[in-house]
């Protein structure tokens, strides 16, 4: 199993969840298994998601989808994020 993860500021946590969770019928058809969304202490508005999936090529696929580029810039996600990939040990 493989986890990405996606770290990033939004300018309102409120309006990016709306996009967010209308984004799970993507999710989904692309490979993700599960998911949970964190949000930092001191700032609400910095976020970390998780995606996990069966394959590497699987996560990395995802990660480089338009419709992924698309939904993050109407979301509100501020500069680049920050993505790294897991596997479960």
């Amino acid at each position: 199993m493989t986890t990405l993860f996606v770290r990033h500021e939004v300018s309102d946590y409120a309006a990016w969840r709306k996009i967010y969770d209308a984004f799970s019928p993507v999710q989904k058809a692309n490979g993700v298994t599960a998911q949970a969304v964190y949000r930092a202490i001191d700032n609400p508005n910095d976020i970390t998601v998780t995606h996990e999936f069966a394959t590497l090529e699987a996560a990395q696929a995802f990660s480089k989808l338009d419709e992924l580029k698309t939904a993050m810039r109407t979301g509100g996600v501020l500069g680049a994020p920050t993505v790294w990939f897991t596997n479960k040990a």
